[in-house]
């Protein structure tokens, strides 16, 4: 039995990691989650430099450098369980981990929802109007996107989660057809607004909308 969605259970600052240790660590969390151990938590972290491949079969395709280009940058490329595409993840970039179990409202395509408004509030705190784009995923301004989505499930309690681009090197982009995008660009809230941010601010903007939406789409709003 799981324990009842509660916006004052924790919200966990990991700093750096690795991609795949991150992936571990989150899996710990699930397990604890399904077992009734912990309550819904939200993790931060930011990444060392590099691809993920999504769950779709064309993800790889998407990679443009060669083994020799992602050695020289220390680009690593690992294939992930979530949905989606190939994408960057890298220090700059607010990496966010949603544990939620999800039994008191089984939907997904809601849940995806809530993290896109999540996002969308929370660059609009910093003056970025941001909104979703019909048929893609993420968070975009315009045909920029600023803000990357990708989930998966186990036992209805999510993992993985959303990459908001806030002072990320947007070089390692031009080594990918980032999630597939062919009539678009990835943008950066720095790139934006013309100066870098403070990234402890944006997480704790990010973890007030979060919470405070959370129950919100538990209500069925």
């Amino acid at each position: 039995m799981t324990n009842p969605p509660n916006p004052e259970l924790p919200t966990i600052d990991w700093g750096r990691t690795a991609y795949e240790a991150a992936w571990q660590r989150q899996t710990e969390l699930v397990e604890r989650r399904n077992a009734g151990e912990c309550g819904d938590t939200l993790v931060f972290t930011e990444h060392e430099p590099v691809y993920t491949l999504g769950v779709r079969k064309d993800s790889i395709d998407h990679l443009i450098w060669d083994a020799t280009e992602l050695q020289q940058r220390g680009i690593t490329v690992t294939q992930s369980n979530r949905g989606g595409d190939i994408t960057y993840h890298g220090p700059g970039q607010i990496v966010g981990y949603p544990i939620v179990n999800l039994t008191p409202r089984k939907d997904l395509h809601a849940y995806l929802r809530l993290i896109e408004q999540v996002l969308i509030n929370a660059v609009g705190t910093f003056g970025l109007a941001a909104d979703r784009r019909t048929g893609k995923t993420g968070i975009w301004l315009g045909t920029r996107k600023v803000a990357a989505i990708g989930v998966a499930v186990k036992k209805w309690t999510t993992y993985h989660g959303f990459a908001l681009n806030v002072n990320p090197d947007l070089k390692p982009f031009g080594g990918i057809v980032p999630c597939g995008i062919t009539d678009g660009t990835v943008t950066s809230m720095q790139l934006e607004l013309g100066h870098a941010l403070d990234l402890t601010e944006v997480k704790q903007v990010l973890a007030k909308e979060f919470w405070r939406l959370l129950p919100e789409f538990f209500a069925g709003q």
